[in-house]
């Protein structure tokens, strides 16, 4: 993923920031709680793609 594209890219529901999970190919809204998937290294930003995130999920990912 490309770090200027992860610094322009927010959650399309919290307009908040986003954590990248390489091994899932996914970007992470910890305030959504939901993983937007990376496809062919193209993100898809739509809220009905993602899916939900549990708080397990998320104490990984913590910055």
């Amino acid at each position: 993923m490309d770090k200027k594209l992860l610094d322009i890219l927010v959650c399309p529901v919290t307009k908040g920031p986003l954590i990248y999970d390489k091994a899932n190919q996914e970007l992470i809204s910890r305030s959504a709680k939901l993983a937007y998937p990376i496809r062919d290294e193209i993100p898809v930003m739509l809220e009905n793609e993602a899916r939900a995130v549990s708080d397990e999920e998320l104490e990984k990912h913590k910055r």
